[in-house]
């Protein structure tokens, strides 16, 4: 897999905390959500390297307990940005539930 966080996929992405790993997804479904209707290169972009990071944050052992959570979110992003958005997602509630992690990060570091 070509991987465009290359030196998070040699192994810098486990030394973060899960929270850490967390907040970066959030950032990058930030990006995706605020690029969506401006640029489809740039929305692009952002979704794949967020569904690239959840993937890395799902390899990490530590986050094996975890990892029926990841699956899902995966889905429910997927679904969201890329489908018929069974579940009813919406930016707002995205907003917030990775919001939630950035202040985990922060308080947790």
């Amino acid at each position: 897999m070509d991987h465009q966080h290359k030196e998070l996929a040699r192994g810098r992405w486990l030394k973060l905390s899960f929270f850490e790993q967390m907040a970066n997804v959030g950032s990058e479904v930030e990006r995706a959500i605020k690029w969506r209707e401006k640029n489809k290169d740039y929305f692009q972009m952002a979704l794949e390297r967020a569904l690239e990071l959840l993937d890395l944050t799902a390899d990490d052992g530590k986050n094996i307990h975890r990892l029926g959570e990841l699956l899902r979110l995966r889905e429910v992003l997927a679904d969201y940005f890329y489908f018929d958005n069974i579940y009813g997602s919406t930016d707002k509630k995205w907003q917030n539930y990775f919001l939630a992690f950035n202040h985990a990060a922060r308080v947790n570091v």
